[in-house]
């Protein structure tokens, strides 16, 4: 029996006598995704919002319907609120655009998040190989939309795959995820998040091409997007070889 203040969702699970870990395994036979208990524990306790593929996952699980499980993420209380209080320190120039996102990347702990097929800068990349083969208990997720626009990024994706192999699992989560999006299904998206801090790129205050400015955020709005990447890279194709990387298309503008 749950007490009070707890959620829907979690006194489902307890009812169920699951713990968070024999939960997130039966989560993710059903949808196929690759979740892990600190997200579970995010969504029970109203912290993050489930995504619409574990929600159709999680309400085929308990049995109940998603009105009931959800309440407490989709009411007054929940994340959305407290999202749209977060506030963004602009840049506007390219070296502090590059200086930024290396500094979420460095500062990373537990959780980096990339997303987009544009990136090349030498030192970025490189920040983010570094913090891979530095630091294993990190869990990085990129999401591609589209081929790599750039060798230079096609070649990270490689190095990265060197460094660590996506079908092993460390503390029961898999360490390296790789994901693609077709181009077209969806608009592409430009962001570095940690569970600290994230960076938005923005299209060129400048010139009529480009991404040279950008939006730093911290606190929820930088969790926020974690959960958003992690999300993407679950409903998007894995690619788990280096072979699946080099049989990409490079796009080059």
């Amino acid at each position: 029996m749950g007490t009070p203040g707890e959620s829907e969702l979690k006194r489902a699970r307890l009812e169920k006598n699951l713990t968070l870990e024999e939960a997130v395994t039966e989560l993710n036979a059903i949808t196929g995704g690759t979740s892990d208990t600190s997200q579970l524990s995010a969504w029970e306790s109203g912290r993050r919002r489930t995504g619409l593929r574990n929600r159709r996952g999680l309400v085929e699980l308990y049995g109940k319907p998603s009105e009931i499980l959800f309440a407490h993420q989709d009411g007054q209380n929940g994340v959305a609120q407290a999202l749209h209080q977060a506030q963004g320190t602009l840049v506007t120039r390219w070296a502090d655009l590059v200086e930024a996102m290396t500094s979420v990347v460095a500062g990373a702990r537990e959780h980096l998040v990339v997303t987009g097929s544009r990136s090349r800068e030498k030192a970025y990349l490189d920040a983010i190989e570094t913090a891979v083969a530095q630091s294993p208990d990190l869990v990085h997720t990129r999401v591609l939309y589209g081929p790599p626009r750039h060798p230079e990024l096609a070649e990270h994706l490689v190095r990265l795959l060197e460094l660590r192999d996506p079908a092993e699992r460390r503390n029961g989560v898999r360490t390296l995820s790789i994901g693609y999006v077709e181009r077209g299904e969806t608009l592409e998206r430009f962001f570095v998040a940690s569970e600290k801090h994230a960076v938005v790129p923005l299209p060129s205050l400048h010139s009529a091409d480009g991404f040279d400015c950008g939006i730093v955020l911290s606190g929820e709005a930088a969790a926020g997007l974690v959960h958003h990447g992690r999300e993407a890279c679950a409903a998007a194709r894995l690619l788990g070889t280096i072979r699946d990387v080099r049989e990409l298309p490079v796009r080059r503008r």
